[in-house]
């Protein structure tokens, strides 16, 4: 569709472009909002195979397919997550994050294709992302997906979509007309990343890869990172600096460790069996320990 506010977007000035961009943006969040229930219950359904070992997929093309792959590098730094556990597929195959791989969205049998080559499961999860919601590569995606039982997704900004056909739980985000007839890297690219973000941030909460709103299993793969993981620690714990240097040396990095260790004093081999039948849930490691002192 065509954005009436933008018809004359060619003789706009620089800031009356951006004034538009910016009143049309504001429009996201409030799509976003009207589908939080279906944003939910997808998320539910992500953190219940997380908990059980299973996997995350998001297939996509072009745009969409580019925001599936950002959220998915970006777990294993947040969240501690295996690298194969979240997953972004795009048409075309990696060359398709840098260069438009003409082509490869249209093709009903890619999709397939590269979800067997995933080795995608019974019980995975798998978000079909398609802002048109009637890309063939990611109607022939969540097919095959079906047929190997996984859980499925679909992620659009049109109702009625395509890609909502057969699927568990359908996000459909009525975002307008862009700016730039049919560029879809504006307003439902934006929408597409907001709720990408939910998806992983609230199944990750949900299966304890936080505590209060610390990414306490953040991995300190970088200076930055370490110090993060050394401020995590001294704020959770109230310690001072350097010994909560020494503590997250002890626990060789791990935050959620070092914090276990101190808060319940136990030495590591306990912690990390109190973390262990806790789920590796911080929160219940903590509780548990509280409970026995009382207890007793």
């Amino acid at each position: 569709m065509r954005n009436a506010a933008s018809e004359q977007l060619d003789q706009m000035s620089a800031l009356e472009i951006v004034t538009l961009m910016n009143q049309e943006d504001q429009k996201v969040a409030q799509a976003v909002e009207q589908v939080l229930p279906e944003i939910a219950q997808a998320v539910e359904l992500i953190a219940e195979a997380l908990e059980k070992g299973r996997r995350l997929f998001y297939v996509g093309a072009g745009t969409s397919g580019r925001l599936g792959v950002l959220d998915a590098a970006e777990c294993p730094p947040t969240f501690g997550t295996d690298p194969a556990q979240v997953r972004g597929i795009i048409a075309g195959g990696s060359k398709a994050l840098t260069v438009a791989v003409e082509g490869a969205e249209d093709s009903l049998t890619l999709g397939p294709d590269d979800v067997r080559e995933a080795g995608v499961q019974a019980g995975d999860v798998v978000v079909g992302i398609a802002a048109s919601g009637r890309t063939p590569y990611v109607i022939g995606a969540l097919a095959e997906a079906k047929i190997r039982q996984a859980v499925t997704i679909s992620l659009a900004c049109n109702p009625g979509s395509e890609i909502n056909q057969g699927v568990d739980v359908c996000i459909n985000l009525a975002v307008g007309p862009e700016v730039v007839t049919g560029s879809t890297r504006l307003k439902a690219g934006t929408a597409t990343k907001m709720v990408l973000n939910m998806l992983t941030t609230a199944s990750m909460v949900r299966v304890g890869k936080v505590y209060g709103n610390w990414m306490v299993n953040v991995q300190a793969t970088n200076n930055k990172l370490r110090e993060r993981a050394k401020q995590i620690v001294m704020q959770v714990t109230g310690i001072e600096y350097p010994e909560a240097e020494t503590l997250i040396a002890e626990a060789t990095g791990d935050v959620k460790l070092a914090i276990v260790m101190q808060l319940t004093g136990l030495p590591r081999a306990a912690a990390e069996e109190r973390l262990q039948c806790a789920g590796q849930k911080v929160r219940q490691a903590i509780e548990h320990d509280q409970e026995e002192k009382s207890q007793s």
